[in-house]
Order: structure tokens, then sequence, then C-alpha cells
């Protein structure tokens, strides 16, 4: 159950990336990390839609959590990536080459290796006080970090840092989503007694907000490339150490997890410096110029020339 709902999370949530994408594409690059990129996003029907659909994307999300392990969900949802050349390919018809094949065979190759090894189980502890509070300095020192690294550079390097940010926020947010489950179990009167509903709720915004200064900051193919390998990172971690996640010991299993994993980050990498995902080929998979402003790489053609 926890696979296939999060398998259906990461479908739900590359089709979201495709429609918000779409919705920032043409804010000014002087919105970056500004109320304005929100306000000119809101304006855009089809990221409104994109939006409705990342809340479609939360519940699948939480519910997966709910009857499996943290680091189970987050890297299965590493398959956006899958279904976004999906996508691609029959929304937008688009041919997928040797490249996108064997970035895709190779993520797969990954994510079944590292669950075989692994043999993720437990994952049902809720984490003390004292536990969060640590947990809670060490991941908003590492987003302020990325925030601050994003704010400067070359655009691909800004994207990715952003991407970072949202990558680790959202594995932030996963922890809190996967606690407040558990508190489900006690009674709803046990949930709001805490505070990781609170919490939530602003790390659910932070994801929102920093995701699109990621899509807005530079290319596709950095920020989706931090994002999606440091997520799944982060959430293992976290199992392992707020919720009690068991992985197979030993120096063979550990080298053997540690192998599928890097296996994996390479589908991932593979697959967002493809052209058809960064959208750098000829075929018009490019966004807009705008006014003459700087060159952008999107991984959708505009709006007008949808089929």
């Amino acid at each position: 159950m926890a696979f296939l709902l999060a398998a259906l999370a990461a479908f739900t949530n590359a089709i979201t990336s495709v429609l918000q994408r779409i919705g920032v594409e043409s804010a000014p690059e002087s919105a970056a990390l500004r109320p304005s990129l929100i306000g000119h996003a809101v304006k855009q029907r089809i990221w409104l839609l994109g939006f409705a659909l990342m809340l479609v994307q939360f519940g699948l999300q939480a519910t997966a959590l709910k009857f499996g392990q943290l680091s189970t969900v987050q890297p299965v949802l590493t398959t956006e990536l899958l279904f976004l050349l999906v996508i691609l390919a029959v929304w937008f018809r688009y041919r997928l080459g040797a490249q996108e094949w064997v970035g895709a065979l190779t993520v797969v190759a990954g994510l079944g290796g590292f669950f075989l090894a692994a043999d993720p189980h437990g994952g049902q502890v809720l984490p003390s006080t004292e536990e969060w509070v640590v947990a809670s300095v060490v991941l908003l020192s590492v987003i302020t970090v990325c925030i601050v690294a994003g704010l400067r550079g070359p655009r691909w390097w800004r994207a990715a840092a952003f991407g970072a940010a949202t990558a680790v926020t959202a594995a932030f947010g996963a922890a809190l989503t996967k606690a407040i489950t558990g508190y489900v179990s006690q009674g709803w009167g046990q949930v709001f007694t805490h505070f990781q509903p609170y919490m939530l709720a602003v790390t659910g915004l932070g994801t929102v907000f920093l995701l699109q200064n990621a899509l807005h900051a530079g290319p596709i193919t950095a920020s989706r490339t931090t994002l999606v390998t440091i997520n799944p990172l982060v959430s293992i971690v976290l199992g392992v150490s707020l919720f009690g996640d068991v992985l197979r010991g030993g120096a063979g299993w550990i080298a053997l997890e540690v192998l599928a994993l890097a296996v994996l980050v390479t589908g991932v990498v593979v697959l967002t410096r493809s052209p058809l995902v960064a959208g750098a080929d000829d075929g018009g998979v490019d966004g807009e110029k705008l006014a003459g402003a700087r060159e952008r790489s999107t991984i959708i053609p505009p709006i007008e020339a949808m089929p």
C-alpha cells in the first residue's frame, strides 16, 4: 500500500511540476525570493491547478507515510522523473532516446536494489521532544545555508542551491507528517497538542515558496538534480535517527545499500541532464524568451505550442 500510494504521489508531483513551471516561467528575474513571485503565480490559472494537485499529492504522501517508513516512501518519490518522461512522451509527444531509457532503467535498478539490500522495516517510533529540537536546529541551519548560497552565483548554481533548500524543507515536512500520522492513531485530540502540525504549516509554505524560486532561478536540470537526490537521502537519515527505521546492518549490506543509492542518484542525474527533461534540444522544448530577457531552460514548450 505504501509503495503504491508513494508512486501515485510521485506521478501527481510530476504533473504539478509541469503546471507550476508554466506558471512562474514569465515572472521577472527581480521577483526571486519576493512575495511578488507568488503573487505572479496565483494569477496564473494553470499554476493554481498545479497547486491543487500539490494538495492531492500531499494527501497521498501522508497516507503512504501512515502505512510505510520514511526511508521507504521518500525514495519512491524519485520516480517522479520517470513519470515526467511519460508526460513528455504522451502529452507533448516527444520521443524518448537512449539517454532517457538508460536513466530510467538506472533509477529503477538503484531504487529496487536499495529496497532489496536494506529491507526497511519498523519506523513507528515517535521521536522525543529533545530529538525534534536537535533535528529542527540542524535542518533549519542547512536550509538557511542553502538559501544564502542561492543568492549569488550563476543561474545553474542558484537553481541548484534553491533546489537543495527545497529538498531539505520537503524532507523536514515529510518527517513532521509522519509524526502527525502517528498522533492521529491516538486520536485527533492528540494531534493539536503537539507542535508538529503548526511546524508543518510553516515547512509546507516554505516548500512551495522555495520550489517556485528553484524553478524560477535557473535551469530545471540543476534544481531537479539537487531536489530529487537530496530529499530521499535526508529522509533516510531522519527515518533511521528519529522514527526507528531499521535497515540491514553489517559491512556487506551497508556497502550494497550505499552502492544502490549511488546507482539511484546516477540515474537521476542522467535523467535531469537529458535534453528532453532539461529543455535543451532543438525541437521547440525551450520556453519563451521574454522581452529579450535572459535565456531560460525549461521542460515544456510555450503554452500556445501545446498539442
